[in-house]
């Protein structure tokens, strides 16, 4: 089967636009039955010398599945009128909705120029936690809009939510924390709960410039980064040493963003997840796991301990902005 290139384009450009317009032109229903019966050989029948053509399909074809997955992980909590129930319980359920999903690293290191990476059925320990963030933020403000989900996705990954090149990423997780805390997006807690100096030198990035592949021969990335590291370190960091997390189980929640403090040279943390609450009502870990998968750990303290070169841990409670001018978050 073959299709215009240019009426291909057309209804890949109104599957991915807003509902409103989208109804303008054709039945939603009946423009995703004709989206089906093109088969992905189509592209091999586009003529390869028109490489932009060639790349609006594929992209716009990514694009439809990327909206399409985000849809039924919407459709899947819809049940649970989660927009009336606490960001914690709103964590936990979207969290949920990740199981068994694959473990991949470095997903966000695949391209050459830094653009806005989205997935639903990979993650590494960072993005899992993006994700259902900016998931959970869209519910919280009833907005089923992947447009809207974007945004705040890209709101919590790069420095004041703008993207600007490869150092506007929010590479070391303390810095992640600080900046979205600055825009209200969560709040630095461990302090509130206890946390002591964590005294880190960070450099890791820069020292270890080869292993990192828009560093290793990019010299405005490398200085940018020695510029970030500098500014990082002029921050006051905390964390809850490992002896210590059992005794705050008390006082986490649900959806808690926990990073994992390092002993490592330069490095703050190695990995990140959310709390977890069992039907045990025992304080858990889900994340995406380097062991494969999003999993679930059953007992916080205990995953922690056994992580390689771990202190202890870093904790930022995500923020409910229906209770922003609540001083009690």
């Amino acid at each position: 089967m073959t299709v215009n290139p240019f009426i291909l384009s057309i209804l890949m450009y109104l599957s991915i636009s807003s509902e409103p317009l989208l109804s303008t032109f054709v039945d939603k229903k009946i423009l995703d039955s004709l989206l089906m019966l093109i088969p992905q050989i189509t592209i091999n029948n586009i003529d390869k010398s028109n490489k932009m053509t060639v790349q609006l399909y594929e992209n716009n074809f990514h694009q439809l599945e990327l909206k399409k997955q985000f849809k039924n992980v919407i459709n899947s909590v819809s049940n649970y009128n989660l927009s009336e129930l606490k960001i914690e319980e709103i964590m936990q359920k979207v969290a949920e909705q990740f199981i068994g999903s694959t473990y991949k690293a470095d997903l966000l290191e695949i391209f050459t120029k830094e653009k806005l990476f989205v997935s639903f059925e990979k993650f590494d320990c960072v993005l899992f936690v993006e994700t259902v963030l900016a998931i959970a933020r869209n519910i919280i403000i009833n907005d089923k809009r992947y447009l809207t989900f974007t945004k705040h996705l890209q709101e919590q990954r790069y420095i004041n939510g703008l993207i600007n090149g490869y150092c506007s990423r929010l590479h070391y997780f303390s810095d992640w924390i600080n900046d979205n805390q600055k825009r209200g997006n969560v709040k630095d807690i461990t302090a509130e709960l206890g946390g002591i100096n964590f005294n880190k030198k960070i450099y890791f990035m820069s020292k270890n410039r080869k292993l990192y592949p828009n560093l290793a021969n990019n010299e405005i990335n490398y200085q940018c980064i020695l510029e970030r590291e500098n500014k990082i370190n002029k921050l006051v960091l905390k964390y809850i040493p490992n002896n210590k997390i059992k005794q705050i189980y008390p006082k986490l929640k649900p959806g808690d963003i926990i990073s994992i403090a390092t002993d490592i040279d330069g490095l703050d943390v190695t990995h990140a997840g959310l709390v977890y609450k069992t039907i045990e009502r025992n304080i858990g870990f889900i994340h995406a796991s380097p062991v494969g998968e999003v999993t679930i750990a059953r007992d916080l303290e205990k995953y922690v301990i056994n992580v390689k070169k771990s202190v202890g841990i870093i904790v930022a409670r995500p923020i409910d902005i229906r209770l922003r001018n609540n001083k009690k978050i």
